[in-house]
């Protein structure tokens, strides 16, 4: 869904950015509304951090333009410095100057402010995100997660518009990682803050953001709900980022997808005979020791706790099909019979 225009905050229209040879934005718009959280992920190179970085104004744009609340910010004839954008920072290692209490390291970013007022928002931001025991302290006195807080106090000292975030949870242990980003988030929705966070993390990413959007080779490939990118990905780049596949060799013919265990219905633009891949999700096969569209051989087990997931050789396939499932089956389990789950596949044309 679009916002309307009184409700963006940030448009991005056509901004492209190169290194030399390499491009590293190609043609990105984008329109963020006010409140809204964005998670931007991608592979490695594909450009969500140098998109953090035109929108903060630490690099310019090639092309295009950036605006903030209306006002352009960025473009052919207008650039406003980083300071005067009303933009927050959290960086990966959080960045915090090791020689300034916690307390010092926030009222840093209000020295344009006067004294007085900058230690009374200071005094406000430390105690709503809850870190006034931490105040006297210094960075390498503090935990991961306090790290993490006390960055965040600093970059929402300022009151920004917009937050930016590059991989705020990555250098935090998983369990901890999961508790300070659900803190985090919804400490962030509360205020209303308008977020754009980089993460690596496909899991992050559908759980954490109102939108995903989905990056390669420095353009939008896909950008709508969580669902709508796990659920309905409109390539096999978006498929395969946020889920394993086994991928089924087959033949587009009269509607369908023919492969060595069946014919899937399914709509594609391609050609009769065209050679075509199937797209099925291990949770998506029934196993059993009764019968089922094919059977297979047992070749291998992981007990992963709640699920056990399978490798199964099938005639006709060069790679067992994995599955997962939660009905275990006996330890001496050898021929199992398989079900495609209906209408869980997918296809794509060719490229």
């Amino acid at each position: 869904m679009t916002p309307h225009a009184k409700d963006r905050t940030l448009e991005l229209h056509n901004v492209s950015r190169s290194f030399g040879a390499t491009v590293a934005l190609d043609d990105v718009t984008l329109t963020i509304a006010s409140g809204e959280i964005i998670c931007l992920v991608g592979q490695s190179g594909c450009g969500k951090s140098t998109l953090l970085r035109m929108i903060a104004g630490v690099d310019v744009i090639d092309g295009g333009h950036i605006l903030l609340n209306g006002e352009e910010v960025s473009g052919p004839s207008r650039f406003v410095e980083p300071e005067d954008r009303r933009i927050g920072f959290v960086f990966q290692d959080y960045a915090l100057f090791p020689h300034l209490t916690v307390e010092q390291n926030i009222l840093f970013g209000l020295k344009r402010r006067p004294k007085q007022e900058a230690a009374s928002r200071t005094a406000d931001v430390i105690a709503h995100i809850g870190i006034a025991h931490l105040q006297g302290r210094y960075p390498h006195m503090l935990s991961g997660g306090e790290q993490q807080r006390v960055a965040l106090a600093r970059a929402l000292a300022p009151q920004p518009d917009i937050l930016l975030m590059d991989e705020p949870f990555s250098n935090l242990d998983r369990g901890l990682r999961e508790r300070v980003r659900d803190e985090t988030l919804s400490l962030l929705r509360g205020l209303g803050t308008t977020v754009i966070m980089v993460t690596h993390d496909p899991e992050e990413a559908l759980s954490a953001g109102d939108r995903v959007v989905l990056m390669k080779a420095g353009r939008i490939v896909q950008a709508g709900s969580g669902y709508d990118l796990h659920d309905r990905p409109v390539s096999a780049y978006a498929a395969e980022f946020f889920c394993a596949f086994n991928k089924v060799s087959g033949v587009y013919r009269n509607g369908h997808v023919e492969t060595a265990i069946g014919r899937f219905a399914q709509a594609l633009d391609a050609g009769e005979g065209t050679p075509t891949t199937l797209y099925i999700r291990p949770q998506a096969i029934s196993v059993s020791r009764g019968p089922g569209d094919v059977s297979g051989q047992v070749k291998g087990r992981i007990f992963l706790g709640e699920v056990e997931q399978l490798a199964i050789a099938v005639d006709g396939l060069e790679q067992p099909l994995q599955v997962r499932t939660m009905h275990r089956l006996p330890p001496d389990t050898e021929t199992v019979g398989l079900t495609v789950l209906p209408d869980s596949w997918l296809a794509f044309p060719p490229d």
